[in-house]
């Protein structure tokens, strides 16, 4: 054997070294030995590299590429195995709390929500709004068997820690079951920034896009960021008060018309009013910052329902995220905003209304009045009228919610 040959020419030079260098002399031959005998079981260089390749291919494979946080998952020996239904779980995207009340049954039909959960940590009056909110979804909160509702918060690491301890307080008398998922807001900001850069300086409140702004524009690009496997979901601010059962707002999906991808409900101040000043002095007749039934109001983002499936497959909403589209747009309507995502939506909305459905006003009662009292006393009421039942209050401007 050839290998043989070799180690014997190096065993007679042994004598002329040193004995550490007998040492080393031995481990080379040892390794010229286990090279050939490896060799014999076909594991040699290129083999080796190519099943090291096809392992990590397997585990990417295996990963979700559209997960928006670090891998810091934890999970409960109870947590539901998993989420079938029409939507699958997210997998691996976040920190999981769940419900000691779901069981490991599969076959979940599955409900999201998702709301933004940063600097509650430092705020007392977030940490009110959102007792006040958690404790009437759980009062009024109903699901079937076989259904769980998916709570996604998007929070930097001290408001986690909170939320997780003030969750296990408020959700100690729901009857349904449930999951909670974390989102890292650095990690979520970093996928969403290239997305949505170029609308920020049209949208935000300072001048130029910072980095920081690109999660006010979290709805806009969500349909990029989620899994392909999740398909709706319903954005809420935390600042509500719900009066009825929010499984309820999931059915309004399936009064979306053809065409569709986003359930909102319009702004009940003038704001939009004022916000297209020029573009009315310009066009005296337009729709366009009218007050309802006739007029075009724009848009309330406190709640809405997002179609993400619709919105990947709308290729008409896809080019108005395109940057020279929406600069285009600003620019038409003489738009320049700083409420993020509610400013984009309401803009294109005036373009294109067909790519919304318009939620009943009861969905979103907002109670702010702060432009009453700035200007348009005298229109006020025929923004801020809602008629009908109302299902959601929304103390925006931090304006006292009604006791029930």
């Amino acid at each position: 054997m050839g290998f043989l040959r070799v180690v014997a020419r190096i065993m007679g030079r042994i004598s002329t070294f040193r004995s550490y260098q007998l040492v080393l002399l031995l481990a080379a031959a040892l390794a010229v030995v286990a090279f050939y005998y490896f060799g014999s079981e076909r594991q040699n260089f290129s083999s080796t590299t190519k099943r090291i390749k096809q392992t990590q291919a397997s585990h990417n494979t295996n990963r979700n590429d559209a997960d928006l946080t670090v891998d810091t998952r934890l999970s409960h020996p109870d947590e539901p195995k998993e989420q079938g239904g029409e939507e699958r779980g997210v997998e691996g995207d976040g920190d999981t709390l769940t419900s000691r009340k779901a069981d490991t049954e599969a076959g979940y039909q599955q409900y999201h929500v998702l709301m933004m959960f940063t600097k509650v940590d430092k705020s007392r009056s977030l940490q009110d709004k959102f007792r006040v909110a958690m404790l009437s979804m759980v009062k009024h909160g109903h699901f079937l068997e076989g259904e769980v509702l998916v709570l996604h918060f998007v929070s930097d690491q001290a408001s986690q820690e909170l939320g997780k301890r003030m969750l296990q307080e408020l959700f100690l008398d729901a009857t349904f079951k449930y999951e909670v998922v974390f989102h890292d807001v650095v990690a979520l900001t970093q996928k969403l920034f290239p997305i949505v850069e170029a609308m920020q300086k049209h949208f935000s409140a300072g001048s130029g896009a910072y980095y920081s702004d690109a999660i006010f524009f979290l709805s806009v690009a969500m349909h990029h960021i989620m899994p392909e496997s999740l398909t709706r979901i319903v954005q809420l601010d935390l600042d509500l008060k719900y009066r009825t059962n929010i499984r309820d707002l999931f059915q309004e999906f399936h009064r979306f018309p053809p065409g569709a991808v986003i359930g909102i409900t319009r702004e009940m101040q003038p704001v939009y009013r004022h916000t297209f000043w020029q573009y009315r002095k310009e066009k005296p007749r337009t729709r366009v910052g009218e007050p309802p039934p006739d007029g075009l109001p724009g848009f309330n983002s406190g709640v809405m329902l997002l179609d993400l499936g619709a919105m990947r497959s709308s290729a008409l909403y896809n080019k108005l995220l395109e940057p020279s589209n929406v600069a285009k747009l600003a620019d038409q309507y003489r738009f320049r905003g700083h409420l993020g995502d509610q400013d984009f939506f309401t803009m294109i909305g005036m373009e294109h209304p067909e790519l919304f459905y318009s939620l009943a006003c009861g969905w979103n009662r907002q109670l702010c009045t702060w432009w009453r009292d700035h200007g348009y006393g005298d229109i006020f009421q025929l923004y801020y009228r809602c008629d009908g039942p109302v299902y959601i209050y929304h103390g925006n401007c931090n304006t006292p919610i009604p006791d029930d």
